[in-house]
């Protein structure tokens, strides 16, 4: 196994595309790391660099100790799992599987036949290695069959298994499970965490869904524009975003922000957004910015219901009164869009709630829970 690095890693398209600026990440050996970001952000491309499909314009890659700039694909001893799983048609699952093995270990039919006796041993280790990553991934009973005749996540199943075979250093996996109906997708990510903590290969996986990096990822590397935003574990980018961005693209439904003023008032340290002031905690820098342009954000499942709320006691300084415009019931909880004079909100509250579309309530919001951005550079403030 082998950890995997970007040095000083940019990608430029003809004179002034910036794919990927100057990207700097460490992959640890056997970590599942997941590229996340939306679409142009240059996390495919960087997924590439790795493959050795795309050539990097500066810095170095490394996988393990070795430097593979300048190493072809081949010899890099990688395994990439297409979002389109790249299937042989006319080959059966058995083939389509093996066919790496077979390139890798059998040179030639000349070799085959002046070496007879080592291919037929290479043959039947290729059989029982083929046959073992078939029952791994509960696809045994369709090696006869062509991709044709398999639903969408046979064939990523097979996609899996033809990396899997390989025994690589490094398994890349572009939006494998993009062609996936929902409930499969959820099905398959769970298969693929369990697999990986079995296998114990190094993962780099690319996907724009924030959800599949959230409960797939030990870290999570968030790109913007070609650049890095944040890396760390899922938990951690969630609690503590690193700027604006990050904020707004991970968690669902997206954070609310607000255009704020910090103001004082008598002892106290208020994040004034018009409608509404809220104190800040011993989290920030409070003194320090008073008079200062932010923007605040709240995630909405840090507006509850007033008369639900269970691990917040409603006080002057955290509840607000807000009119429910929209009540959309999800089974488990209800996402309320909330008025207050020029402010908008969205709030998750629980199925519970007798609150009513077109009435004003009273929601109570987890101070501890608020961030703050600067209004200019959009970093966080804390």
């Amino acid at each position: 196994m082998a950890g995997v690095a970007f040095r000083n890693i940019s990608k430029v398209y003809g004179k002034d595309v910036k794919a990927v600026n100057d990207l700097n990440l460490e992959i640890r050996d056997k970590e599942f790391m997941v590229l996340v970001g939306p679409s142009g952000c240059g996390k495919t491309t960087a997924l590439r660099m790795i493959a050795g499909l795309e050539e990097s314009t500066d810095g170095d890659i490394m996988i393990g100790e070795v430097r593979v700039n300048d190493v072809p694909p081949k010899d890099r001893d990688i395994a990439m799992v297409f979002q389109n799983y790249a299937l042989y048609p006319h080959m059966n699952v058995y083939d389509n599987i093996a066919f790496g093995l077979r390139l890798r270990e059998l040179k030639g039919i000349f070799w085959q036949l002046s070496h007879y006796g080592e291919a037929q041993k290479i043959k039947a280790d290729i059989d029982a290695r083929v046959r073992d990553v078939a029952r791994m991934l509960d696809i045994e009973k369709y090696l006869n069959r062509r991709p044709k005749e398999l639903s969408g996540g046979q064939r990523q199943r097979v996609a899996l298994a033809r990396a899997i075979v390989r025994k690589p250093k490094v398994f890349l996996m572009d939006e494998p499970l993009s062609n996936l109906d929902a409930k499969l997708r959820v099905q398959t990510r769970a298969e693929l965490i369990q697999l990986h903590r079995k296998l114990g290969i190094t993962t780099v996986y690319v996907t724009h869904d924030q959800v599949e990096a959230m409960t797939m990822g030990q870290r999570m590397a968030i790109m913007r524009d070609g650049v890095l935003q944040q890396c760390d574990e899922p938990e951690k980018v969630y609690a503590y975003p690193a700027n604006k961005f990050v904020a707004s693209f991970i968690g669902s439904p997206p954070m609310n922000f607000l255009e704020a003023t910090i103001v004082q008032v008598g002892s106290k340290v208020y994040v004034d957004a018009g409608e509404f002031k809220l104190p800040l905690t011993e989290g920030h820098s409070a003194i320090q910015m008073v008079g200062k342009k932010v923007t605040l954000g709240i995630r909405p499942e840090e507006i509850d219901d007033a008369n639900l709320a269970t691990n917040i006691k409603p006080t002057e300084d955290n509840s607000i009164s807000a009119k429910v415009d929209v009540l959309e019931p999800l089974g488990h909880e209800y996402v309320a869009y909330l008025n207050i004079g020029s402010l908008n909100l969205i709030a998750t509250i629980d199925n519970e709630t007798r609150i009513k579309e077109a009435q004003t309530a009273q929601f109570v919001i987890n101070l501890d829970r608020i961030h703050i951005f600067d209004a200019e550079t959009e970093v966080a403030i804390r």
